[in-house]
């Protein structure tokens, strides 16, 4: 295995922006809350997830806002995951900022995140995109503003429900749920959910992530607490006009039966901007609540069967550090922009590629050079388990790098935590093309920089717990 410091180097040394550490010495005894808080938009509220508007006609599961607070008693940590799409950075300082008034807890230390459902509310962006799904009206722009104080609201209930907790966890593995959606074709292209049979298929373009990453908690009488989950696929299988949390849900709903409805489970959605459920290989159909379920099921067994060689976390100390990264723009001309505002003045005429680089040319131009700025965040327990927070719909390339090179024996990646710069491939599908490149709003090798970031941040961290 490569040293710290060669991975470094061959990935380009020294990354831009300040870190931000927190932790300390000897950790008393650590506690844990838990608590939930129903998400749901109002009837009519645009839904997320396509490239046209369809208001929300009512609920078939619940939206939540989950948290989960850690405290050992030098460093307290907040984590929050809700069941949306995804969390544009103004609602994620918001949000930190109403946390830090309602409990003290620094604004740094609370990580939030998205699990990606498709059958979640718009959210206000600040992009082209929202005059066109529903995002710049006033029912989503109601919901945005009122998010962040609902999201406070979960983290204070946590906190204020601390109590002794013990900590242990386990790597599963599932192989046959997530499937790369990228293809290589027979015409030397690049396909994107090119179909079920489709005889041009080759081979998939790229890897997938099976791992399952299981985090248990329960009270020291044994009682379960809460269940940490992370596992890489998109939840885009409900469909319809009825918001629910997606296969993420029926998780949850599975893991309840068999633990007690007490238990929380927090799932925390891997890199899986290349990555769905379509097995191209099979020919049922894959979309609606009842392949949700199915999804969910064997994600359940999976966390089950990983549970039997659960470990217990000796080391319980906190650390938290953060670093912010600029990363460069996607290159847009002047005649991408032109282009772009007669692609959005034919409305549904326009194909649905044109409309995608459309929408991408014009939220790129309106940043006027500016980078994007991306936070990298890594919460540590001891020297055995990490958790890394990338902003985007990351491809899995990325993060199974970050896993590959981690000092920490389980390292948690998560894909759209702390605001959403969309899709973030890794530097060859550049040049292989389609959808998500086109999407992408950063340039290419924005996201080998998000890896040189948390690999940089997990190495202090592990050095400073005594990592293997």
């Amino acid at each position: 295995m490569k040293t710290w410091f060669q991975i470094w180097t061959l990935m380009g040394g020294v990354v831009a922006g300040g870190a931000i550490a927190t932790g300390s010495g000897a950790a008393a005894e650590l506690r844990l809350g838990t608590a939930t808080v129903t998400i749901n938009p109002l009837p009519g509220t645009p839904l997320a997830g396509y490239y046209h508007e369809r208001g929300c006609q009512g609920v078939l599961d619940d939206l939540q806002a989950k948290a989960a607070v850690l405290d050992d008693g030098a460093t307290t940590v907040a984590f929050v995951g809700c069941d949306l799409i995804g969390l544009p950075g103004p609602v994620v300082d918001a949000a930190r900022r109403h946390i830090e008034q309602a409990t003290g807890i620094p604004g740094a230390r609370v990580m939030l995140w998205a699990t990606h459902t498709h059958t979640g509310p718009v959210l206000s962006r600040q992009s082209a995109r929202d005059a066109q799904d529903g995002g710049s009206g006033a029912l989503s722009r109601q919901y945005t503003e009122t998010l962040p104080g609902r999201i406070a609201e979960a983290v204070a209930a946590a906190h204020a429900r601390l109590a002794p907790t013990r900590v242990s966890r386990a790597l599963g593995a599932e192989d046959r749920l997530a499937f790369n959606r990228r293809f290589w074709m027979k015409d030397g292209t690049v396909g994107w959910n090119p179909g079920k049979r489709n005889p041009n298929i080759i081979r998939p373009a790229g890897p997938i992530d099976p791992q399952v990453g299981v985090v248990c908690f329960q009270s020291p009488d044994k009682q379960p607490q809460l269940t940490a989950v992370n596992f890489a696929m998109h939840p885009d299988t409900t469909g319809g006009a009825r918001v629910s949390a997606d296969y993420p849900g029926a998780l949850a709903r599975c893991l309840a039966v068999c633990k007690g409805p007490e238990m929380l489970t927090l799932f925390a959605n891997g890199p899986c901007g290349n990555l769905n459920h379509i097995n191209v290989q099979w020919p049922e159909r894959q979309q609606g609540p009842g392949e949700a379920n199915r999804l969910g099921t064997i994600l359940a067994a999976a966390v089950l069967k990983a549970s039997m060689s659960l470990a217990p976390v000796t080391n319980v100390t906190l650390q938290v550090r953060s670093e912010r990264v600029p990363l460069p723009l996607a290159p847009v001309t002047e005649a991408d922009v032109q282009a772009a505002r007669a692609v959005v003045a034919r409305g549904a005429q326009a194909t649905f590629i044109e409309r995608v680089q459309a929408y991408k040319a014009l939220d790129v131009h309106a940043r006027r050079g500016q980078p994007f700025e991306a936070e990298v965040q890594v919460v540590a327990l001891g020297g055995e388990l990490a958790w890394v927070g990338l902003p985007g719909e990351i491809f899995v390339e990325l993060g199974l790098s970050i896993k590959a090179a981690s000092p920490f024996p389980q390292t948690h990646v998560l894909g759209l935590a702390n605001g959403n710069l969309g899709y973030v491939p890794n530097r060859p599908a550049y040049a292989e093309g389609n959808y998500e490149v086109v999407s992408a709003r950063c340039g290419e090798g924005s996201g080998e920089k998000l890896v040189t970031a948390a690999l940089r941040l997990l190495a202090a961290m592990g050095a400073d717990a005594g990592a293997p």
